[in-house]
């Protein structure tokens, strides 16, 4: 008797996975909301006092770590944004379906990346 190929995830299954991306998503927002803040904090580390050219030194940095935090909140944000994507494919029962071959993607890679829509199979076609 052969076994026969799943075509979707079950509704058992797909309610561990969506418990697990509204955990993911919480963190995220957590950690984003840490980079926003830390992006708004604009005291001046108390260099009024301190030589000029440390405070050149000081805000030339400050504005490399303004833009190293903005990359780093859209990068925040595009996560979570595909992390709720994810779970409009569980609504839809298609979250896990790799959008290339159609095939199931492995239980495993979902759980280390949640929102992912490809298969390794169909990922290292890319290459």
């Amino acid at each position: 008797m052969s076994k026969a190929v799943k075509s979707r995830y079950s509704d058992k299954e797909l309610e561990k996975f969506r418990i697990l991306i509204l955990e993911k998503i919480e963190k995220a927002q957590e950690q984003l909301h840490l980079i926003e803040s830390a992006y708004k904090n604009d005291s001046n580390n108390g260099t009024d006092d301190t030589s000029p050219t440390f405070k050149a030194f000081d805000e030339g940095s400050e504005v490399m770590s303004k833009e190293t935090s903005s990359q780093l909140a859209i990068r925040q944000e595009k996560f979570i944004r595909d992390l709720r994507n994810a779970l409009i494919r569980i609504e839809n029962k298609t979250y896990g379906i790799c959008r290339v071959t159609g095939k199931l993607i492995n239980p495993k890679r979902l759980k280390l990346v949640p929102h992912a829509t490809l298969s390794i199979e169909a990922k290292n076609l890319q290459k």
